[in-house]
């Protein structure tokens, strides 16, 4: 009887004959081709609907699947879609994933190797390729399928890598070969949405110890791999939905591929994990807030000098607590809602602490209502540091600052603790504002060349996501270093493709397939790195929940002249062309 699963089936009939049955019969038994019939006939797979041959297939090999449901979380249920996965095995994974993608994409293909059309059952769900010869004609009409399929609004599977993973020399790790810039091409031609899929495990270790020898090796070890994952452990991750015009900034093919392909990488859920428990576990009620007139009639004791700009209803202003008590009182209540929201408070009723006492208070205020909308605090380093005592700095606690560091070289304004209500947080009016009155506020002291301070990065993003940040952006200096490190290891591929790019310009890119919800960077850290911000190190605040944050230095002088211009108004030349 003739193997049901066997090279000789993938004969043409004008070829069939005695000798060819005998070759192709012992290869079988070689490649472990045989192993496949023998599950296949144990578990009448043979004939089966394709999704009960899937099913009966998981089922025969006994594989324990994990990360379905999140896989199953992030497809859009239409419209044209490229999933986008790693090779790690050769064959199981497209069983694994395609069985998987039915459930809600039963409009799914998968673009795969021409051999397995061995698999009879499957042949509907397959457009074939042969990426083992670029000229062979099946390629071109497979890329016309792939392209007619996607137009028509249909989900498409693709193993970019062309070939299995494999142990690479000068990495000494297994890994998938670059990815073919034929993902890129059908996503930029058909407007597909993009999934990047990782798929974990390993071949044997006969199979890397082969195709060290010669890599023709793993394409023959292939079946016998199949047929030995019994029991297999098969864990999949994958990112969120990314949109084809978030690549398109990158003209570039290759570099759009590789990037699809770093985000494969960055869903290995062997580098996921959670943020550490908070060490803040129980929330008291905040203070009650004060009345408008209170505020008001605080604001207006303070000296004409302290009244920095009015915009429309809104007014700019600066002062001190032992002027306005209130008004202090009221900012730290509200910073306390707002960093609540993104898991920074406090936990008290206020968001308050000793530093408020001596540092400098700029904020917005609705002129008619009393109402503040947004403040910062500010510490002006030539009055704190007059005695030369570090500890009067709040950043003295996240970070130790060498003799080098700008703000004990010179007159620098340290900025924190900044916030805009709710209202205003999607409203450019808000932010405008704050950094206008920084702009008013230096120009009246010109004296302040530098902003230094800490943007904090909410630990509602993903830890990968803040070690991207931080790869990205950060220049490390001997002058500076964080008290409590921020510790995340990425992935390799990941720092392969950091040290070979400019990971900031991608980091939006990346974000988003990392970041359920859509996150970008922090508005605030994109306004630093608009005014030319430099990026120091990042720490852990341990007075601030154990929040991350990113010091950097704005030497205002050297900003692009368009937000001088923005935020100083008339004065920016004066300014920029003091003597200090």
């Amino acid at each position: 009887m003739s193997l049901n699963i066997s090279l000789y089936n993938l004969v043409p009939k004008s070829k069939k004959n005695f000798f060819t049955k005998v070759l192709l019969f012992v290869l079988d038994r070689i490649l472990g081709i045989h192993h496949l019939d023998s599950l296949y006939k144990k578990n009448q797979l043979c004939g089966l609907e394709k999704h009960h041959f899937f099913d009966g297939l998981i089922k025969a090999l006994n594989l324990q699947i994990t990360g379905i449901d999140e896989l199953i979380s992030k497809i859009p249920e239409k419209g044209p879609l490229v999933i986008a996965s790693n090779h790690p095995y050769g064959g199981i994974e497209g069983v694994v994933l395609a069985s998987s993608l039915e459930r809600l994409r039963p409009d799914i293909k998968v673009l795969a190797n021409k051999g397995l059309k061995i698999f009879p059952e499957l042949r509907d769900y397959f457009i074939l390729t042969n990426p083992l010869v670029e000229n062979d004609p099946i390629n071109a009409k497979s890329i016309r399928d792939c392209l007619k399929h996607l137009s028509q609004g249909g989900a498409l599977l693709i193993f970019p890598a062309g070939r299995v993973s494999y142990f690479h020399k000068d990495t000494k790790r297994i890994a998938d070969h670059s990815w073919h810039r034929l993902l890129a091409s059908l996503v930029n031609r058909s407007g597909a949405k993009v999934v990047s899929v990782f798929v974990s495990g390993q071949n044997s270790p006969l199979f890397y110890q082969l195709g060290r020898i010669y890599y023709r090796f793993r394409l023959l070890m292939l079946a016998r791999e199949l047929a030995n994952k019994s029991n297999s452990k098969i864990q999949i991750a994958a990112s969120t939905a990314i949109d084809s015009k978030s690549y398109k900034f990158v003209k570039d093919l290759n570099l759009q591929t590789q990037l699809m392909r770093v985000q494969s990488y960055l869903m290995d859920p062997s580098y996921r994990k959670p943020w550490p428990k908070d060490p803040i576990t129980e929330m008291k009620p905040v203070h009650p807030a004060i009345k408008g007139s209170i505020i008001l009639q605080e604001v207006a004791h303070l000296p004409q000098e302290q009244h920095l700009l009015d915009f429309n209803n809104l007014a700019v202003y600066y002062g001190y607590k032992n002027q306005i008590p209130a008004v202090v009182i009221e900012i730290a209540r509200l910073r306390e809602l707002v960093f609540r929201q993104h898991n920074e408070g406090s936990g008290e009723a206020l968001d308050t602490d000793i530093f408020d006492e001596s540092y400098t208070h700029l904020f917005v205020m609705n002129r008619e209502t009393g109402q503040i909308i947004g403040a910062y605090r500010m510490g002006q380093t030539d009055r704190l540091l007059s005695e030369g005592d570090l500890n009067k700095l709040y950043l003295n606690r996240m970070f130790e600052f060498g003799p080098d560091f700008v703000n004990q070289k010179e007159a620098c304004l340290e900025m924190g603790r900044s916030f805009l209500i709710p209202e205003y947080q999607r409203n450019f009016q808000g932010l405008y504002l704050l950094w206008r009155g920084i702009g008013a506020f230096v120009c009246k002291y010109p004296h302040y060349r530098t902003l230094y301070g800490t943007v904090s990065i909410s630990k509602l993003y993903d830890q990968r996501s803040v070690a991207l940040i931080e790869t990205a952006l950060v220049s490390p200096t001997d002058s500076v270093k964080p008290r409590a490190n921020f510790s995340y290891d990425l992935h390799p591929e990941v720092l392969d493709f950091a040290q070979n790019h400019e990971l900031k310009n991608h980091l939006t890119t990346l974000l988003k397939g990392i970041e359920t919800d859509g996150k970008d960077l922090p508005i605030l850290l994109k306004q630093y790195q608009k005014m030319g911000a430099q990026f120091h190190c990042l720490g852990i605040d341990k007075s601030f929940n154990d929040t991350p944050g990113l010091l950097l230095t704005v030497d205002l002088p050297a900003a692009p002249e368009n937000y001088l211009k923005l935020y100083l108004g008339d004065d920016w030349e004066n300014f920029v062309h003091a003597k200090y």
